[in-house]
């Protein structure tokens, strides 16, 4: 059995799956398995993953029809021998000391856990250090305060807990034994961060950033999705089934007009994004219509949202008093930047 089992979804990552793969082979602790999980990819990268597994025992990979990132990733979950689950993006890199730096940080705490900071690299390769938590060891109250309750109705006022799971090392058997498991394309992270911190016991953290994170202007969060509606409802329907299995709603009443204020606010982004072809008249219509849908619209009744940032502040406030022609022309302006 090994260490660690470190989780790579691959779809049309040709281009950066050799520096993220060639990551996990160079690292220091050397106790890990790499699976690699081809979603259906239509390049090179399935004959890119069979070649590093001819290359290295520790290297399995498993080809499936496309079905997104969450059924990747439980495939994974499914065929992981470790002790320990690493989840690392195929257009990221580990840099060389991450697995035995968090193995080792876990084995010392005695946590199940392990957390780290990540570093933020742009297209030009500018790097920016993003920390997770202060570094310490967090028993279920301090995960609680400074994952659970921040996930779970703290989702609009900066800073906001993001949720990255790839910053983490997670036990196992703890996955295992609750079912936990990813699905949709969209908010996934949050649910199985949710699900997990729930159940673990203890996280030892560093403010070593130890991944790296390639910023992508491509990413699925930075495309119009049209269909991010019937995302974000199902994705509301299963955290509000989490929020009552876990008892979460006593300590924030609020989440849930929380959570629906800060889904529409991507909501409205994501409407006036550029790569969506309506015109800017039919992009306000369907905003003026997502704004009327009765989740929506109670959440703009009951919460007045402030102490947002700056451009987040302006469009929660247009929103709430209706002002959509100035909200149009904000964005538009905003897009032709």
């Amino acid at each position: 059995m090994p260490a660690i089992s470190v989780i790579v979804p691959v779809y049309q990552a040709e281009r950066l799956l050799p520096q993220c793969v060639e990551s996990v082979l160079g690292q220091t602790f050397s106790d890990w398995e790499l699976l690699l999980v081809d979603d259906g990819s239509r390049d090179g990268s399935p004959a890119l993953c069979d070649a590093y597994a001819a290359g290295d025992a520790r290297v399995r990979v498993f080809h499936k029809p496309n079905g997104g990132v969450s059924s990747a990733r439980n495939l994974g979950l499914e065929q992981a021998r470790g002790q320990c689950i690493a989840f690392l993006d195929a257009d990221d890199a580990l840099v060389p000391a991450a697995l035995e730096t968090l193995w080792y940080l876990r084995e010392k705490a005695g946590a199940d856990s392990a957390g780290c900071a990540h570093l933020n690299v742009s297209p030009t390769g500018e790097e920016r250090t993003e920390q997770l938590l202060p570094a310490g060891i967090y028993e279920q109250t301090g995960l609680r305060e400074h994952i659970l309750w921040p996930l779970t109705g703290e989702r609009l006022r900066p800073p906001v807990f993001n949720g990255f799971i790839w910053r983490f090392l997670f036990d196992a058997a703890i996955l295992r034994e609750n079912a936990i498991t990813f699905e949709g394309a969209y908010l996934e992270d949050e649910l199985f961060l949710m699900e997990y911190f729930a159940n673990a016991r203890r996280l030892a953290v560093t403010e070593t950033p130890l991944y790296r994170y390639l910023e992508n202007p491509a990413s699925a969060t930075h495309r119009y999705m049209p269909d991010y509606p019937q995302v974000f409802a199902r994705f509301l329907e299963r955290k509000a089934e989490v929020v009552e299995r876990y008892g979460l709603s006593a300590a924030r009443p609020q989440w849930r007009a929380d959570t629906v204020w800060a889904g529409l606010l991507i909501a409205v982004g994501n409407e006036y994004a550029k790569s969506n072809p309506k015109s800017a008249r039919e992009k306000q219509k369907t905003v003026e219509a997502l704004c009327a849908q009765p989740e929506f619209a109670r959440a703009i009744r009951e919460l007045c949202p402030k102490g947002l940032g700056r451009n987040k502040q302006i469009v929660a406030d247009l929103i709430g008093s209706g002002r959509f022609g100035t909200l149009t022309v904000l964005y538009r302006l905003k897009n032709r930047m």
